[in-house]
C-alpha cells in the first residue's frame, strides 16, 4: 500500500522572492484558489512581518481558501510569530511556520549566536507558537550544512515542545542526493520522538539537485515535501512541483508513494503562474515545457503513430493539456465561453466579471479570426484581475515609419483619476509611447528588461510584452496583451508603473 505525501507549496513565500515574480494582493489569491484546485496540502502564503502588503495577502487567502491548511512563515521571534497568527488564524487549520539557523557558518556569521543560545531560542519559539495552535513546523535553516548530531539536538528540541512538522531544508542546494537521503535517516533514528512529527524537506536547485534531493529524501522517510509551481525561487529556484509529483506519479512501481494533487490541474496552474508573474514557460522544461510532448524526428514519430508510450511516458492529458485547441469566434456563445472558463481554472468568476469577459472577447474576435484558450486567459487576467490602478490607458496613436519625421505618441490616460493628454517623440515609437507615459506622470525609471512574446500562433495573434523597471533601487515588472504590440508595451510599461507605485506605498512597512 502506497504512503500518503504531503505537499507544501511555497510558491507565494519563496517562489515570489525571485527576481521578477512579484505578485499583488489579488493575484495570490486568484493564485492560492488555483493551488487549492491543484489539490495541494499546505500552502505557504507569505511572510506576515515582512510587511503591511504581505500580512494583508496572506489574511486575505487565509481567508479564502478552506480546503488546504495556509501557513505563515516567521522568524524565531515572538513579534513574527504573533503577526504570522494574526495573518492566518482566520484560516481552515492555519500553520505557524517558524525558523532558525542551524549551521555553524549561519550561527556564527549571521545570527552571532552559540550553540546552546539556539537551542534555547528553539525551545521558546516553538513553545510560544503552540500557544496559538498545535499546526507548528520548525525549520533549521540551512540544515544540510549543519552538524548532524546538533541539528538531532536542535529537531528534538523543536518536536518536545511542540513541533508536528519538521523542516530539514538544503538552503543552498550544496548536497547530493545520497548524503540527503543519509542525513534524513539519520534523524528519523537519532531523534527519540521521530515519530511523533512530519519530515519534511525544501531543497534548492543551485546545483541543479533540488528535485533530485527532494526525491531521494522521501525515499529515505522524509513526509513532506516544500515546491514551487514552475520551481520559482530564490537564486535558481526551489525544488519543482510538477516534477516531483510526476516522478512519484509516473513511477509509482519504485516510490510507492502518493499525493493528493489533481494532476489534470498542474499544467493550468503553471500557465496561470507564468501568466501573472510575465515570464514565460521555457518550451524544454519538463513536464510543462512547449516541447515537453513535440515529436520531430521521424524515428519517434513512427513510433508514436504505432504506441504512443514509445516515446511517451506519461500523456498530455494526465497534466491538463488536453483541449487547449478549442477555438472561439465571434459567434460563440456566451455558454462556450463560460465552459472555456472553468476548464481553463477561473472559477471564482461571478456573472459581472464573466460578461467584462465575454465583451473582451467579442472586441478581440472582431479583430483576429480565432480565439484560442491562451487568449481568453490573457483576457481575463488583463479584464478581471490587475491591480486598482494610480495610472490607466485611454487612447494612443503612433506614428512612425520610414520618414523624416521621429516616432510620435500621442497618449491619452488617466492618472489617479484626472485625465491627461500629451505627445511626445522617441527613438522607435516603442521609445516614444514610454517617453511620454513617462512624461505625463512626471516620473522616469530606467528600463532593465523588454520582451515580446505571440500568445497564440498566426499572424492575427495577440502580442504579450513584458517589461521591467527600475527607480530608486526599487524593481518592478509588468505585463500588458494585445492584438496591436505597440498598445500591449504601454499596457505593460503602466502595469510596471502601477506595481512600482504601489510598492513604494508599502515601502513605510516593516521590512527584514
Amino acid at each position: 500500500m502506497s504512503q500518503r505525501i504531503f505537499i507544501f507549496d511555497t510558491t507565494l513565500r519563496d517562489g515570489e522572492q525571485s527576481p521578477g515574480a512579484t505578485m499583488n494582493q489579488s493575484e495570490k489569491v486568484r493564485l492560492a484558489r488555483q493551488l487549492e484546485s491543484l489539490g495541494v496540502d499546505i500552502i505557504e502564503a507569505g511572510f506576515p512581518a515582512s510587511s503591511q502588503g504581505d500580512f494583508d495577502a496572506v489574511q486575505a487567502i487565509a481567508a479564502e481558501v478552506r480546503g488546504c491548511q495556509v501557513a505563515g512563515l516567521c522568524r524565531a521571534l515572538d513579534k513574527d510569530i504573533d503577526r504570522a497568527w494574526d495573518a492566518i488564524k482566520g484560516g481552515a487549520n492555519p500553520r505557524i511556520h517558524t525558523f532558525l539557523a542551524t549551521s555553524p557558518l549561519h550561527m556564527t556569521y549571521k545570527l552571532r549566536k552559540e550553540p546552546a543560545q539556539v537551542i534555547e531560542m528553539i525551545d521558546h519559539a516553538v513553545r510560544h507558537a503552540s500557544k496559538y495552535t498545535t499546526n507548528v513546523e520548525f525549520s533549521a535553516e540551512d540544515g544540510s550544512r549543519s552538524e548532524w548530531e546538533f541539528l538531532a539536538r536542535c529537531v528534538d528540541t523543536a518536536i518536545k515542545a511542540g513541533a508536528t512538522t519538521i523542516n530539514i531544508p538544503d538552503t543552498v542546494g550544496y548536497t547530493q542526493p545520497d548524503e540527503f537521503a543519509a542525513l534524513i535517516r539519520y534523524l528519523l533514528e537519532k531523534v527519540p520522538d521521530s515519530d511523533k512529527a512530519v519530515f519534511s524537506v525544501h531543497c534548492h536547485n543551485d546545483l541543479g539537485l533540488a528535485v533530485a534531493n527532494t526525491l531521494a529524501a522521501l525515499r529515505a522517510g522524509a513526509r513532506q515535501a516544500e515546491v514551487t509551481l514552475s520551481g520559482i525561487g530564490e537564486r535558481a529556484g526551489n525544488a519543482s512541483m510538477e516534477q516531483v509529483v510526476m516522478n512519484l506519479a509516473t513511477r509509482a512501481d519504485l516510490y510507492k508513494l502518493e499525493t493528493g494533487i489533481k494532476t489534470e490541474q498542474i499544467y493550468p496552474s503553471c500557465r496561470l503562474l507564468s501568466r501573472i508573474i510575465g515570464q514565460p514557460i521555457p518550451p524544454y522544461k519538463p513536464i510543462i515545457g512547449g516541447n515537453a510532448f513535440a515529436h520531430e524526428s521521424g524515428i519517434h514519430q513512427d513510433g508514436m503513430l504505432k504506441n504512443r508510450q514509445t516515446y511517451e511516458i506519461m500523456t498530455p492529458e494526465s497534466i491538463g493539456r488536453s483541449g487547449t485547441d478549442m477555438v472561439l469566434g465571434k459567434h460563440s456563445g456566451r455558454a462556450a465561453l463560460v465552459a472555456k472558463i472553468k476548464e481553463l481554472g477561473f472559477n471564482g468568476l461571478n456573472e459581472e466579471q464573466v460578461n467584462l469577459v465575454f465583451e473582451a472577447v467579442k472586441r478581440l474576435a472582431d479583430k483576429k479570426k480565432k480565439i484560442f484558450a491562451e487568449d481568453v486567459e490573457a483576457l481575463i487576467l488583463e479584464e478581471i484581475y490587475r491591480i486598482p490602478d494610480h495610472y490607466g490607458l485611454l487612447k494612443l496613436t503612433v506614428l512612425s515609419g520610414d520618414t523624416n519625421i521621429a516616432p510620435t505618441a500621442a497618449v491619452k490616460m488617466i492618472v489617479d483619476g484626472e485625465e491627461k493628454q500629451l505627445s511626445g517623440f522617441g527613438v522607435g515609437p516603442v521609445d516614444a509611447v514610454f517617453n511620454t507615459i513617462a512624461t505625463i506622470i512626471g516620473r522616469k525609471p530606467g528600463l532593465l528588461e523588454y520582451a515580446v512574446s505571440s500568445i497564440t500562433g498566426g499572424t492575427d495573434a495577440q502580442g504579450e510584452v513584458t517589461v521591467k523597471i527600475e527607480e530608486n533601487g526599487m524593481a518592478s515588472v509588468g505585463r500588458g496583451a494585445d492584438g496591436d504590440i505597440i498598445v500591449a508595451s504601454a499596457k505593460a510599461y503602466i502595469n510596471a508603473l502601477n506595481r512600482l507605485a504601489k510598492k513604494k506605498e508599502e515601502r513605510t512597512c516593516v521590512t527584514l
